[in-house]
């Protein structure tokens, strides 16, 4: 019956925080108002973000009631989504309006948008700067390779209220080389940072140097792929 039942509500928690990040980048994508509201909360503690409590505040898990932590962890999610430059968001599918920054109740049965695949982890932010890496070109590649490790593990050491100053930045870096950001697993370890920071620091490595490995050796792959048709261009005819 336990075994059972802890995927099952991992896999829950997974979801709904994929709904929750989905649903910021859907409202900063459609309501500028509601963007600059979000955005306005960027490196701010919680009673310095007036303006956002309307739209994370029914988003807490019990109503609220958890630790501060846990609700620092949305309030700096949501800002860091609205912080973003506009081009990052995906053409809207509708209009938007006057109800585009209606808050959704997430006790509520989700909708056909909701129930989208989420699988219950997502991909690290060591995955997101290994990402930062392999997909720049040439003497830039090395330039990022530096930038990503000194970034990753200069975050790996921080305690919960330094990993929230030094975050946005990093986050930012990986915005401007175009990275996707998984958000809801950015939540996740931001709820979990202060009971397991340590666990989260070393998957957050492993995943950076993983993903470094498998890219370098897909490229030692092509690169002896392209030498050897050069020697022998009739093989490939």
């Amino acid at each position: 019956m336990t075994t059972q039942t802890i995927p099952d509500d991992r896999t829950a928690r997974r979801r709904r925080l994929v709904a929750f990040t989905r649903w910021i980048e859907e409202l900063c994508r459609d309501d500028p108002g509601a963007r600059t509201a979000l955005r306005s909360g960027l490196r701010r503690g919680l009673d310095d973000v007036p303006r956002m409590h309307r739209f994370v505040s029914p988003w807490l898990p019990r109503n609220g009631q958890v630790p501060e932590s846990e609700q620092w962890a949305y309030y700096a999610v949501a800002a860091m989504i609205a912080a973003q430059s506009r081009t990052s968001y995906a053409p809207s599918d509708t209009d938007g309006g006057p109800d585009s920054a209606a808050v959704p109740d997430p006790a509520s049965e989700p909708t056909a948008s909701d129930t989208a695949p989420a699988p219950r982890y997502g991909q690290s932010l060591g995955y997101a700067f290994a990402l930062a890496v392999t997909e720049s070109p040439g003497r830039e590649r090395e330039m990022r390779e530096s930038t990503a490790e000194a970034r990753l593990n200069l975050l790996t050491r921080q305690s919960l209220s330094g990993l929230h100053r030094h975050l946005p930045a990093a986050v930012g870096y990986l915005r401007e080389t175009g990275v996707p950001i998984d958000w809801a697993q950015l939540l996740s370890d931001l709820v979990a940072w202060p009971t397991h920071s340590k666990t989260i620091s070393r998957r957050w490595l492993q995943h950076y140097y993983l993903q470094r490995t498998k890219a370098l050796s897909e490229h030692a792959d092509r690169t002896d792929q392209a030498e050897a048709e050069a020697q022998n261009p009739s093989a490939t005819g």
